[in-house]
């Protein structure tokens, strides 16, 4: 997948927690949108930064920044990661993984000697106008929020 920095982004419709749509375009010419792609609820990774983002929410909600997660999860585990973890955003459903692929963060993963398809833990800071302004794939999540929110901060004093 080639670098998406300083394109569009793919415009999305997607289910969150509560079954209602949520499309990019819902945030166009208002709101940075930090979105970012994970494999699966309430595994390890995955509540570390869930919870990281949650801690920092308000960080991100002062620099005009809206936080959607996107897996592969149904709507009621999403519900259940959101109620067990506090977390102030949407979780989007990506069951057919359409978004992740036009992303291009759907992908051949290896773990103790398996092969499998799934997401590559991945974040896109999207501007008002829809485009990306900064992509990380393969997301170490240590510091990964930091490191979002500091450039998030850059973006918006320029």
């Amino acid at each position: 997948m080639t670098n998406l920095e300083g394109k569009q982004a793919p415009q999305f419709t997607l289910r969150n927690e509560n079954g209602d749509n949520v499309s990019l375009a819902d945030f166009a010419g208002e709101k940075y949108v930090v979105l970012y792609f994970y494999p699966k609820d309430a595994t390890p990774g995955c509540t570390t930064q869930a919870c990281d983002f949650r801690d920092s929410y308000e960080d991100f909600s002062k620099l005009n920044a809206v936080i959607l997660g996107v897996s592969p999860d149904d709507e009621a585990s999403h519900t259940k990661f959101i109620e067990n973890k506090g977390l102030p955003f949407s979780l989007l459903v990506d069951d057919n993984h359409e978004v992740s692929e036009k992303y291009g963060v759907w992908k051949l993963k290896k773990n103790f000697g398996r092969e499998y398809m799934g997401i590559e833990r991945s974040t896109f800071l999207i501007n008002p106008e829809g485009e990306v302004v900064k992509e990380w794939r393969k997301v170490r999540v240590k510091g990964h929020i930091d490191d979002a929110l500091t450039t998030l901060q850059e973006i918006t004093k320029a």
